[in-house]
């Protein structure tokens, strides 16, 4: 954990004083539907051992898309209906992973994040039940309590910087590789070769992956989680 600590705050300081989020006059509710907590599947508990992991990044704008498309808007109306605020990146998630496809997942019976703690981070996952699942999903496999993993996926989301996405929204030849290295020229301390970009099947931008080592230092990803190729083009839906 210390040298976590000694990471994130070396990071923070080779970093530029800009924007800690894409969350524009973020507002969120101090009353909101508690999520419920899921009943654990022994088919899908996976302890495999923790080697690495995933620091993935949504693109709100194309998810929103998606759901409206879909009749589903109303599920995320925190991050979609415009009343808490207008959300560039959000954060998905942090992942513990594993050498190979069979990453840890539903490590321990789950427990419910409570409502302060959901609260405190609805700026950065602005979905109480997006944050409910990962917590079961990913952080029972890496921290003991709900505030601690929220705590060192927040440390980690609090240094990254995002490039300048209505530019690169406007550009008619941009590629998979451009993105990946306009978001490394924000982050110094990011290789280019440490960022995957996943695209829908449309071609537009849907995640950004940053791949961390067991003590949270960018390394290269893995072969199976290197997303989509550089010459992609790639399309980004604009900000509203």
């Amino acid at each position: 954990m210390r040298a976590a600590v000694a990471t994130l705050a070396l990071l923070a300081a080779s970093l530029p004083a800009v924007a800690e989020a894409q969350a524009i006059a973020c507002a969120m509710p101090a009353d909101f539907a508690m999520p419920r907590v899921a009943r654990l599947d022994p088919a899908e508990v996976r302890r495999t051992p923790v080697t690495r992991y995933t620091l993935s990044y949504s693109w709100s704008p194309q998810h929103c898309f998606e759901q409206q498309r879909r009749g589903q808007d109303g599920d995320d109306a925190l991050q979609c209906g415009g009343r808490a605020g207008r959300f560039g990146f959000v954060l998905h998630g942090l992942w513990p992973e594993t050498n190979g496809r069979d990453w840890p997942q539903y490590c321990r019976r789950p427990t419910a994040a409570s409502r302060a703690t959901l609260r405190r981070h609805l700026c950065m996952t602005p979905s109480p039940d997006l944050l409910q699942h990962e917590w079961e999903r990913h952080g029972t496999c890496m921290a003991t309590t709900p505030e601690a993993y929220f705590d060192q996926a927040a440390a980690l989301h609090r240094n990254v910087r995002f490039p300048d996405m209505a530019a690169l929204a406007n550009r008619r030849d941009l590629t998979v590789g451009d993105l990946r290295r306009a978001f490394s020229a924000a982050n110094i301390r990011i290789p280019v070769d440490a960022i995957a970009v996943t695209r829908t099947r449309g071609g537009w931008l849907d995640e950004v992956r940053l791949c961390l080592n067991i003590r949270f230092r960018a390394i290269r990803c893995a072969p199976t989680s290197r997303g989509a190729p550089d010459g992609q083009s790639l399309r980004i839906s604009p900000l509203r």
